[in-house]
This record gives C-alpha cells, structure tokens and sequence, in this order.
C-alpha cells in the first residue's frame, strides 16, 4: 500500500486493511474479515479507530468502517457537506463507489442518526446504535451549542489551537473519564493522535455545528427499519433516558441497557456489548 502523509501512522489500528476510496470526499476506509458487508459509524471526535476491539470479533461478517468526513484520516471535499442529510447521502455514495452493499449497520453515539438517515436511502435490514445520540440539548444550550461550534469551525486557527492546547495524554485522559468511560494507554494515546490533528479538529466542530437531530426526530414516524439502541448506566454524555425517548418515536425501536460502562462502551469491553445485540446479526 503506497501512503502519505495523511494517512494514518504506523501501528495504527487496522491501518494494513486501509486503502483511499475518492467519493465527494477522499475518504480512508477500512475492510476487515469476511462474510456479509456491516457498516461500522464512529460518533463526533472519533474515526474507524473507535472499533479496534468490536470488529474482530463480528465474526462471520466483511466490517467496513470509514472515517467521517474531516474526521480521523479522511479528507473532506467540502465544509458544506457535515449535516446529517448530506452525510448519509455521501455515505451511500461511499457504497457505490467502494462496492460496499450493506445491510446492516452499526452505529456509536452521532454514527447512529446517521444510520437512521441512511436507511432512507439503502435497503437496510436492521441499525444497531450504541449510546445513541438521538437527543438535543436542552433549552438555551440546545440553540447556542451550534453557533458557538458553527463560530469556532469559521474562525482562523482555532483547530490548530485546540490541538496545541489540548493534544497532551492529560487533556484527552480528562476529556475520555468525562464521558463515563476508562481507555488503556494506548485507547489514549490513539485519541492524543487525533486532537493533535487540527483537521481532525475541524472538522469535528464543523460536524458539530450542522448536526440537527431534531428534524431527523420529527420524521421519525418515517424510519421504520427495526432498530436496536443499547444504552449504558454510566454513559455521561449521551444518558439512557434518550434512547427511550428515542424509542418511543420510532416505530420499530427496542432499548438495552448494560449497567457499568461508559460512553464509549465498546472500547471498553467488546465483547460485553456485542453479547447485547448478537442475536441481532443474524436477525
């Protein structure tokens, strides 16, 4: 495999089954084991890294995980394209292009709107969401959070500060245990990676500040493909609560809830959350 400079480092994972796919945006996508195509969607912040542990173990299954657009080692083609709409349809062009046929999809946290939105475009059997952010915030910070994100994506060098500032093992340590969830050295050192990336960075808060969930929710009625949202206790970002909410809009919805872990349940302990959902794989 010829790499450059954006690719990812050496040692990184799954970077041996990588390659470049170029659909709208020049994408870093990773295809791993064999069987039937499963789509694996990181949320905000993350990339493909986030399924290190979960995906060797969806055994009997092709994993295909891309990095988002301007996250992880994907090199957006357009800041115009971060919404929730425009990203589903880049990923069903992704599909196209890569000859990706998905029936199934995983999605973490921001992965699993959309994966609803893209069952609106593919023939989708079934999503799976994993502390799934399907919530808005609520009052002043709901309409405020993506200005102040829409304002910091626009404004010079401010990705490159971010990164300078908080691109250290102590920072990313402290943002991690903030979600309710606890990495190994590396899981941190990978995450240090990323936010020392400042079109990592960029494009995160350019994700952020087009991210309406809230119209996505008012179609819900719409979404029809049977889901499953597993839900953990100790989530401190993205609370149980939502995807029961989230549940009870949708109309072919159930809720799992784990009881220990954080956020970022699958990095912690893969093989606990896919016990959850296993006899969702094969339908």
């Amino acid at each position: 495999m010829i790499t450059t400079a954006h690719d990812p480092p050496a040692g990184w994972p799954f970077r041996a089954h990588g390659r470049r796919v170029r659909a709208r945006h020049d994408w870093w996508v990773v295809e791993t084991g064999e069987g039937p195509d499963i789509l694996l969607l990181h949320g905000a912040g993350a990339s493909g890294h986030s399924f290190r542990h979960l995906a060797p173990i969806l055994s009997g299954f092709r994993c295909l995980i891309p990095d988002l657009p301007g996250q992880g080692f994907t090199r957006a083609g357009t800041r115009g394209r971060f919404g929730i709409p425009p990203m589903a349809q880049d990923l069903e062009q992704l599909c196209l292009v890569a000859g990706w046929r998905p029936r199934l999809v995983i999605g973490h946290s921001a992965g699993v709107p959309l994966a609803l939105q893209l069952s609106t475009l593919m023939p989708l059997r079934s999503v799976i969401g994993l502390n799934a952010a399907l919530g808005q915030f609520e009052g002043a910070a709901g309409f405020l959070f993506p200005l102040l994100a829409r304002a910091l994506a626009a404004t010079p060098f401010v990705p490159s500060v971010v990164s300078h500032l908080w691109g250290n093992e102590a920072k990313v340590r402290q943002l991690i245990e903030g979600t309710g969830s606890h990495l190994d050295a590396a899981g941190i050192a990978q995450y240090v990676t990323l936010v020392r990336r400042p079109s990592h960075v960029d494009g995160t808060l350019g994700m952020m500040a087009a991210w309406r969930v809230d119209r996505l929710m008012a179609a819900a009625a719409g979404l029809s493909v049977p889901t499953l949202l597993v839900t953990n206790a100790g989530d401190r970002v993205v609370p149980p609560q939502v995807s029961r909410e989230a549940a009870g809009m949708l109309p072919r919805a159930e809720v799992r809830q784990m009881p220990a872990l954080g956020h970022l349940a699958h990095e912690e302990d893969a093989a606990a959350v896919l016990a959850e959902f296993s006899d969702w794989l094969r339908g």
